[in-house]
């Protein structure tokens, strides 16, 4: 499985040029861990059973959502070398009020949304306060941290996460929910995905 798609997640920008990432909305998001390393666990008929690192990934995935009070965590699941989740953004600030496909519309007049796998967008990107980068960046980083802090409790033999060796991948993929049929063929895919496990494209939807 990890050689038939290893090309699925290149590197560079996976944002979708012109889109305000702190809109918002329904966001579809996948994490894949570096190398694609099963270190999260394994599928056991069907059914994730969860390494001491997988344990972790999952303490600070919920922990995210605790402290995020403009996020709300819809369908998710974590399998041997990456994560899926449908996260919900409600800045209450914003003029939209969340519901699936907000600000889609309003800028598909100037966004492609064929490019949800992403263009090159300018050479400096800012991470926006409340937004899905900003959220993704923290929750990889705390990771990274208590990962680090098992590794020294436990004396492993091996290297520690930082800035340049990251335990999940730098980048990410994400695609805006524009509508009630495809967040349910989502939803599904999400739910259904250790059961899939073998044939699992890690992207789907």
């Amino acid at each position: 499985m990890t050689e038939k798609f290893r090309k699925k997640y290149r590197k560079g920008s996976m944002r979708m040029p012109g889109w305000n990432y702190s809109d918002n909305g329904y966001y579809y998001i996948t994490l894949v861990t570096q190398n694609r390393e099963c270190n999260l666990g394994r599928i056991v008929k069907g059914k994730m059973t969860y390494s001491d690192f997988g344990r972790i990934v999952k303490q600070e995935w919920l922990k995210s959502f605790e402290i995020r009070h403009e996020l709300f965590l819809n369908q998710w699941v974590i399998m041997p070398n990456h994560l899926h989740a449908i996260v919900i953004l409600k800045n209450t600030k914003k003029s939209n009020d969340g519901e699936i496909g907000d600000g889609a519309k309003q800028r598909s007049n100037r966004s492609n949304h064929s490019n949800d796998l992403g263009q090159s967008p300018p050479s400096k990107l800012v991470r926006s306060p409340k937004s899905i980068s900003s959220f993704v960046g923290g929750f990889k980083s705390a990771v990274n941290s208590k990962i680090n802090d098992y590794i020294d409790a436990h004396q492993l033999k091996i290297p520690k996460y930082n800035r340049k060796n990251h335990f999940f991948q730098n980048n990410y993929h994400d695609h805006i929910i524009r509508n009630q049929e495809e967040y349910i063929r989502i939803k599904y895919y999400i739910i259904n995905n250790p059961g899939n496990w073998e044939g699992d494209n890690m992207i789907g939807g």
